[in-house]
C-alpha cells in the first residue's frame, strides 16, 4: 500500500456541524431520494436537505433508533429501534415503516410522516437476541425482504407486503456457536442477478452465501475466516468486501476473489463510483484515515487523516464522513480534467492513459491524453514510441497532424507504419494511399508493396483508394501492380487503359475483354474501341459480334431466345468507335444483321446501313481502305515499296473504287427492298432519311422504290421527267396511273402537261396518252386543246382523230339528255293534272273489298285519297296513313330529308366536285334534285302558311 502513488482526485467540498436540532447521538443514517436520515439514540429521526441543512425531524421510537434505511423506489422509511411499553419492563423492540410523502400533525408546530405499520420483531417463535445488522431489499413493488441478524448467529427474514401485514417470517441459522462473540453476524449484503437473488452473511469465523431465490434458502460457506467487525460493503459489480485487519477481501458467488493487503483495523468500507472507500487506524501513528483506492489503477486517489468517525455514506455525487463530535466532511471527485492536468504536469502519461481506460471515458478524450503523451515522446526524439501512441488515436485525432510532424523530421519508416494502420482501418482517404504508395515507391520496398497491394481483404472490402492506387504505381511505372489492383477491385476500365495506353498489349486487352460479363465488356468497349479498332479491326469486330448477339452466352440460350436478345448490347451503341473505320463498320453491321434478324434496333442499323451503302466515297483522310489487309489489320505502319509509275495504280484505284461504289448501291437498293415488305405500312428504316440519302447521292433506283412504295407518283415520273426519259415515264404512268388498279389516272394530265411544255416534236408520245386520257375520261377536250396548244413543234393532225371522237360522243349525251328531258316534261304535266283534279273534283270511291282483308266492305269504312278501302277495324287506333302507300311515301320523305341534310354539309359538295370528273354535272345534279335552291326573299310566316296549305291540298 506504502508503494502506490498518490493523488489528490478529490476535494473537500465543504465542512461543518451538524444542526443543533439535533441534540442524540448519532446511531445509523442512511442516504437517498436525495436526502440523508439520521437515527439518534433519543429515538428521533432528522432529514437533512443538500449542503446538510436540516430539514425537520420527528420521533420515530420513544427510545432509541437503532437501525434504518431509506428506500429506492418508494419514498419509504423502514426504521428498527426500542419503544418503552411499561417503565418496570425493557423497551420492546419494534419495526417501524413510514411513509414521507404524507405527513400527520403531532401539535401546532411539529409534524411526522405517517407510520404505516409497526411490527414487533421478536416473538414466541423468533426468541429475542440483541441486532447486530440490518438490511432492507426492495423486490417488486410493494414487497419487501427484511433481514435482521442476530448475535446468536441466526437471520431473522420478514418478506412481503409489509405495509399491509401480509408478511411471511422465516429464519436462517449461520452459526449455533456457545461463545456468541464468535457467531455474531456482523454484517449481510444481498446480490441480485436477474430472477437470482443471494445473501451473504459474515460472522467472526465464517463467510456465508444463502441462496433466497429456492423455496428453501440454501447456505454455502465461502470462507472460514470471517470478521469480528462491522466492516463490509457491496461493490457496483455486486462483489461482497470485508475488511480485516492484514487485507480488504473480496468474494463472489464462487468463492474469495482478490485481496488488498492494506493494513490496520477496517472500521468503516464502501464503494463509490469504483473507488474503494476505507476508514481505518494507522498502527504507525495511532490516528484514523480515511483513504479512497484506484485498484485498478493502483493508485490512491485521495487520503487525509479524520478524527474518529461515526458513520459514511455517499449522497449528492459526494463521501460525506460524519464524526464522533458531529462535525461533517463532504469530499467530492475532481473533474477528469483538473485530474489530467495534475498527471501532465507530472509527466505522468501512462497513469494518464489508464485512468481514463479505466473510467471509460469517451474516446476522443482518451485519444487526447494519447496525443499529449506522443507529443512528449516526440520531443524527447523518442520517434519509435511516439508513433506507437499516435498509431492508437487513429480515428479520433486528425491524420494530417501526425503526418506533418513526420514529413519534417524525415521519419519516412515511422511514417510508413502509421499509414499502414490507417488503411488498415479504412480510414484513409486518397491523399494517404498516394502518400503510402510514394513511401514504398521512395524506399523501393517492393516486398512491402507487393504486400499492402496484394493483400487478402474480406469480400467487397478495400484498404485504400483503388484509384488513387492505381494512379500512383502507374506513374511510377509499376504496372504490374497497378493491373494487378484494378482487376482484383473489378476496374476494368483502368486495366484496359493500363494495357492499351501504356503497353500496347491489344491482343491482352482483347481476351481480357471477352473474358468479362456481358455488360462490364460492352462498357469497356465502348470506352477503348476505338484504339482497338486501330490496331485490330478484325478481333475488335468478331468481339463485337460476341457480345452483340447470342454467341456471347451459349448457356443462356433456349426458350426465352427473344429476351435473351433484348438484354443484349445493340450495334447501335458501339458506333461512335468507327467513327474514322467506316469499312470496319460497314463489315460488322452487315454480320451483324445476317446473325439477328429481329433485333430491337433494327431501324437504326438499316439507316447506318444505308447511309454506308449510298456515300460516295468510304474513305476517310485519316484512314483509307489500302491501309486494311485482307485479315482487316492495320497496314499503315508498315513500310510500303516505292511505286514508279503512279499513275497506273490512280487509276487503277479509281476502277475499284467504281466497282465498290457499284456493289454498294446494289445491296443499298436491295436494303431498301427487303427492309419494306408488302405486309408493312411502314419499313425498318426511317423514309425520310432514305430519301434525303438518295437525294444527296443521286441514287434514282433508290428514290423511284421509295416513290412508289410511298405512293408519290408524281414524284415518281418528276424523276422522269427530270432526265427526259419519255419511254420509261410513259411505261410509268401505265403502271402507275391504272385507276383499276389503284393508281392515279391524274398523272396521265400531268404527262400532258409535260409534253405540252416540252417544245419539241412529241407527236407519238401525245398520242399515245391521249389514248388513255379518252378512255378513262380524265380531261375535257378544251383543257387537252389549251395544254398541247402550249407546245408550238405539234400539228393539229395530232389531236383531230381525238376531237372529231369527242364531238360525236358530246353529241350523243346532249340527245340522251334533251329526250330525258322531254319524259320528265310529260311526267310533270302528268302529275299537275292530277293535282289539280284531286283540289277541283269529287273522288268516287267503287271499291266493294277491304285492302288488307279482302273480305265484303262494310261500315264502318276508312277511304285514303289514293283509292284504297279498309274496314276500321283492319286499322289500327290512330292509324291516318294508307298502309298500302305509307312506305312509299316515308322512302321518299326520307330520300328528302337526306338530300336536305346534304344541302347542310358543304365540305361533301366540294369534295364531290374536286373528285369528279366533270364538276358541273355535280352542281347541275344537286340542282335537280333541289338541294341547292334559291333564297326566297318572301317573309317567313307567308312561307310557311304556303308549305301547310300545299301539304292540306296533298
Amino acid at each position: 500500500m506504502y508503494q502506490w502513488r498518490k493523488f489528490e482526485f478529490f476535494e473537500e467540498k465543504y465542512s461543518g456541524k451538524v444542526a443543533d436540532d439535533i441534540t442524540g447521538k448519532i446511531q445509523c443514517c442512511s442516504s437517498g431520494k436525495g436526502r440523508i436520515v439520521l437515527g439518534c439514540d433519543d429515538g428521533s429521526a432528522s432529514l437533512l436537505d443538500r449542503g446538510l441543512k436540516f430539514n425537520y425531524g420527528f420521533q420515530a421510537h420513544s427510545s432509541s433508533v437503532l437501525f434504518l434505511q431509506q428506500l429506492k423506489q418508494r419514498n419509504f422509511l423502514v426504521t428498527v429501534g426500542e419503544d418503552e411499553q411499561i417503565p418496570s419492563q425493557p423497551p420492546a423492540v419494534c419495526l417501524k415503516i413510514f411513509d414521507l410523502d404524507k405527513m400527520e400533525s403531532e401539535g401546532t408546530s411539529t409534524s411526522s410522516p405517517d407510520c404505516i405499520q409497526i411490527l414487533r420483531i421478536f416473538t414466541n417463535q423468533f426468541p429475542e437476541a440483541k441486532i447486530t445488522s440490518f438490511l432492507v431489499l426492495e423486490e417488486a413493488p410493494p414487497l419487501l425482504l427484511i433481514v435482521i441478524g442476530l448475535d446468536n448467529g441466526s437471520i431473522y427474514c420478514i418478506q412481503g407486503d409489509i405495509a399491509r401485514e401480509r408478511i411471511k417470517r422465516f429464519k436462517l441459522q449461520v452459526d449455533n456457536h456457545s461463545d456468541k462473540s464468535q457467531s455474531s453476524i456482523t454484517g449481510l449484503g444481498f446480490r441480485v442477478d436477474g430472477q437470482v437473488l443471494q445473501l451473504f452473511a459474515v460472522t467472526p469465523n465464517t463467510v456465508n452465501l444463502f441462496n433466497m431465490h429456492t423455496q428453501t434458502p440454501t447456505r454455502q460457506t465461502l470462507d472460514q475466516i470471517g470478521s469480528s467487525v462491522t466492516s463490509v460493503g457491496m461493490t457496483d459489480r455486486s462483489e461482497f468486501i470485508i475488511g480485516r485487519p492484514e487485507a480488504i477481501y473480496f468474494y463472489e458467488v464462487d468463492g474469495r476473489g482478490p485481496c488488498w493487503a492494506f493494513e490496520g483495523e477496517k472500521k468503516f468500507l464502501g464503494w463509490f463510483r469504483g473507488y474503494l472507500l476505507c476508514v481505518f487506524a494507522d498502527q504507525r501513528t495511532g490516528k484514523n484515515t480515511f483513504n479512497i483506492y484506484d485498484l485498478k489503477n493502483r493508485l490512491i486517489a485521495h487520503s487525509i487523516v479524520v478524527k474518529e468517525v461515526s458513520q459514511m455514506l455517499c449522497e449528492w455525487g459526494n463521501i460525506i464522513l460524519i464524526l464522533e463530535d458531529k462535525s461533517t466532511l463532504c469530499i467530492g471527485e475532481k473533474d477528469m480534467e483538473s485530474k489530467l492536468d495534475m498527471l501532465f504536469k507530472k509527466n505522468l502519461y501512462t497513469v494518464a492513459i489508464n485512468l481514463v481506460q479505466s473510467q471509460q471515458a469517451d474516446a476522443a478524450a482518451t485519444a487526447e491524453v494519447l496525443r499529449k503523451y506522443g507529443d512528449h515522446l516526440y520531443s524527447k526524439q523518442d520517434f519509435d514510441d511516439a508513433m506507437a501512441q499516435y498509431i492508437l488515436t487513429i480515428g479520433h485525432l486528425e491524420p494530417s497532424y501526425v503526418i506533418q510532424k513526420f514529413l519534417d523530421a524525415q521519419r519516412i519508416h515511422n511514417l510508413t507504419n502509421y499509414l499502414e494502420k490507417l488503411h488498415e482501418k479504412g480510414l484513409a482517404s486518397k491523399d494517404h494511399t498516394t502518400l503510402l504508395l510514394n513511401c514504398y515507391t521512395k524506399l523501393k520496398d517492393v516486398e512491402k508493396l507487393n504486400e499492402f497491394i496484394k493483400s487478402e481483404d474480406g469480400p467487397g472490402e478495400q484498404k485504400f483508394d483503388v484509384e488513387t492506387a492505381i494512379r500512383v504505381c502507374r506513374a511510377a511505372n509499376y504496372h504490374e501492380h497497378a493491373m494487378f489492383v484494378a482487376k482484383k477491385a473489378g476496374r476494368h476500365e483502368w486495366y484496359l487503359k493500363i494495357l492499351l495506353e501504356d503497353l500496347g498489349r491489344y491482343e491482352e486487352a482483347l481476351q481480357y475483354i471477352s473474358s468479362l460479363e456481358l455488360s462490364q465488356a460492352g462498357v469497356t468497349v465502348k470506352e477503348y474501341g476505338k484504339i482497338l479498332i486501330e490496331h485490330k479491326p478484325a478481333e475488335t469486330v468478331d468481339i463485337l459480334m460476341r457480345l452483340c448477339t447470342e454467341e456471347s452466352e451459349p448457356s443462356r440460350k433456349g426458350a426465352s431466345s427473344g429476351a435473351f436478345i433484348s438484354m443484349l448490347p445493340s450495334p447501335i451503341d458501339f458506333l461512335n468507335i468507327f467513327v474514322h473505320y467506316p469499312h470496319a463498320l460497314l463489315e460488322f453491321l452487315e454480320k451483324y444483321t445476317t446473325k439477328v434478324k429481329d433485333s430491337s434496333a433494327q431501324v437504326e442499323i438499316h439507316n447506318t446501313l444505308l447511309e454506308l451503302y449510298l456515300s460516295h466515297d468510304l474513305d476517310f483522310p485519316s484512314i483509307s481502305q489500302s491501309n486494311i489487309d485482307k485479315g482487316g489489320n492495320n497496314l499503315a505502319q508498315r513500310p510500303s515499296k516505292a511505286v514508279s509509275n503512279g499513275k497506273a495504280i490512280s487509276d487503277k484505284k479509281d476502277v475499284n473504287d467504281d466497282k465498290g461504289r457499284q456493289e454498294r448501291r446494289r445491296k443499298g437498293l436491295t436494303l431498301l427492298k427487303s427492309a419494306w415488305p408488302s405486309e408493312l405500312e411502314q419499313p425498318l428504316y426511317d423514309v425520310d432519311l432514305a430519301i434525303i440519302l438518295c437525294e444527296m447521292n443521286d441514287f434514282k433506283e433508290g428514290l423511284l422504290f421509295l416513290y412508289e412504295k410511298m405512293k408519290l407518283y408524281k414524284e415518281v415520273i418528276a424523276c422522269y421527267m427530270q432526265v427526259h426519259d419519255h419511254e420509261g415515264l410513259i411505261a410509268c404512268c401505265k403502271r402507275l396511273g391504272d385507276s383499276g388498279k389503284g393508281g392515279d389516272p391524274s398523272l396521265w394530265a400531268d404527262l400532258l402537261k409535260y409534253f405540252g411544255e416540252l417544245g419539241e416534236d412529241c407527236s407519238k408520245e401525245v398520242k399515245e396518252i391521249l389514248t388513255y386520257i379518252e378512255r378513262d375520261d380524265i380531261l375535257p377536250p378544251i383543257v387537252v386543246l389549251q395544254t398541247l396548244a402550249k407546245n408550238p413543234c405539234l400539228s393539229l393532225s395530232v389531236i383531230k382523230d381525238y376531237i372529231a371522237r369527242k364531238l360525236e360522243y358530246e353529241s350523243q349525251m346532249i340527245e340522251e339528255d334533251r329526250r330525258a328531258m322531254e319524259k320528265y316534261q310529260e311526267e310533270s304535266t302528268t302529275m299537275r293534272k292530277e293535282i289539280q283534279d284531286l283540289r277541283t273534283n269529287a273522288r268516287i270511291f267503287q271499291l266493294s273489298k277491304c285492302t288488307a282483308c279482302t273480305f265484303t266492305l262494310d261500315l264502318p269504312a276508312v277511304h285514303f285519297m289514293c283509292m284504297h278501302s279498309f274496314h276500321q277495324r283492319c286499322l289500327g287506333d290512330n292509324e291516318k296513313e294508307c298502309p298500302e302507300c305509307a312506305p312509299e311515301y316515308r322512302a321518299v320523305l326520307e330520300t328528302k330529308r337526306s338530300l336536305e341534310q346534304s344541302s347542310k354539309n358543304p365540305d361533301q359538295f366540294f369534295q364531290l366536285v374536286k373528285s369528279s370528273k366533270d364538276g358541273f354535272s355535280v352542281i347541275a345534279d344537286y340542282f335537280g334534285r333541289g338541294i341547292i335552291s334559291k333564297t326566297s326573299n318572301e317573309p317567313t310566316e307567308a312561307h310557311r302558311s304556303n308549305s301547310a296549305s300545299s301539304g292540306n291540298d296533298f
